[in-house]
């Protein structure tokens, strides 16, 4: 039988990877089907104008654009949650994945796609905002929240390609990068969101 949701993604990609984790946090089955953006699909084609990935389906409804993919996902499937309650916390979190999205995804983008000078710079900038961002994995369980949110969907799947990258973790905060990544990399939600593609960039946790 087949399933009523379908996901467009890339098999190594890091908006993809977030919205397969927060399906993967939810619980939720679906049916994925592997895109190469310099490829794409007719159906992806007919589907999105931009025929970008992630693009979700569900049933007449098609939406496109991580951020919307994984938000519609957690009010559409409310257990888990994945955002808190209060307003004032959200708010952060909103703010720290558009940090992530417009900052750190085009520093991934330009160390996997780019030639080399743009990747050396991708690298510079990337290992850049991880120092920055060393605080933020040092004051709570989980980013910014003490319990596991749609900001982690977002960082998470970078902090498992910082290695990959050639990114080296600052020496002040390795410690702190590495529980955060233990913490989520263990957990069977993440596992079940890697591709065989993405388990081959670095090993599990034990």
């Amino acid at each position: 039988m087949r399933n009523v949701l379908t996901l467009f993604s890339s098999v190594d990609d890091v908006l993809c990877h977030r919205a397969r984790l927060v399906l993967a946090a939810k619980g939720v089955t679906y049916d994925m089907v592997p895109v190469d953006a310099q490829n794409p699909p007719e159906d992806l084609i007919d589907l999105n104008p931009y025929h970008s990935v992630p693009t979700l389906v569900e049933r007449e409804l098609v939406l496109y654009a991580a951020s919307v993919v994984t938000e519609y996902l957690d009010e559409r499937y409310p257990h888990p949650p994945l955002m808190p309650v209060d307003p004032l916390s959200r708010a952060r979190l909103r703010l720290a994945m558009l940090r992530v999205e417009h900052d750190w995804v085009p520093q991934v983008q330009a160390i996997q796609m780019g030639n080399k000078a743009q990747a050396e710079a991708g690298r510079k900038r990337l290992k850049e905002l991880v120092t920055a961002a060393v605080p933020l994995f040092k004051a709570s369980k989980f980013f910014l929240n003490p319990e596991m949110s749609l900001a982690d969907c977002a960082v998470a799947p970078i902090v498992w390609r910082l290695q990959a990258l050639g990114i080296p973790l600052p020496k002040d905060g390795a410690k702190a990068i590495e529980d955060y990544g233990n913490r989520i990399f263990r957990s069977p939600g993440f596992v079940r969101s890697l591709t065989p593609q993405e388990r081959q960039l670095r090993a599990l946790p034990d």
